[in-house]
């Protein structure tokens, strides 16, 4: 088998396990915050979590595969190690941008409803004012 091609394979078996890993744990600690801006709604943030799961996975699945492609041929086993080194580190650092970008969005929309929740007037009502006559 040529030596292309087993880099191939190994880059897409770490990359893909990489991407599910991470997946994985966006779902399971991303709905707490889910829950916590939705105020309780499990149904929507269940819902709202995995359509960002599924583009999550859309989006990093797709990278791994349009970067599989490789103009220089591997021609030795030190070859095989540099390719999966510079393959894999990108798509790590991809899967950590999307990491960050997720975790950001998240806090921010966590942060507004916390905001909205806890907002108070300037000043009590002290008293009614009646309507002016004729309106």
């Amino acid at each position: 088998m040529d030596r292309t091609v087993i880099a191939y394979i190994i880059y897409l078996v770490v990359s893909i396990a990489l991407t599910i890993w991470v997946a994985r744990t966006l779902s399971r600690n991303g709905r707490i915050f889910l829950a916590d801006v939705l105020r309780g709604n499990e149904k929507l943030a269940d819902a709202v979590n995995h359509l960002l799961v599924v583009g999550f996975y859309l989006v990093n699945l797709g990278f791994v595969a349009l970067y599989l492609s490789d103009d220089d041929t591997v021609l030795d086993t030190r070859g095989i190690f540099e390719a999966l080194s510079t393959k894999l580190g990108v798509v790590l650092l991809v899967l950590g941008v999307m990491h960050l970008g997720n975790v950001y969005v998240l806090n921010k929309i966590r942060r507004r409803g916390v905001m909205e929740r806890e907002q108070v007037p300037p000043v009590a009502p002290q008293d009614w004012v009646a309507p002016p006559a004729g309106a």
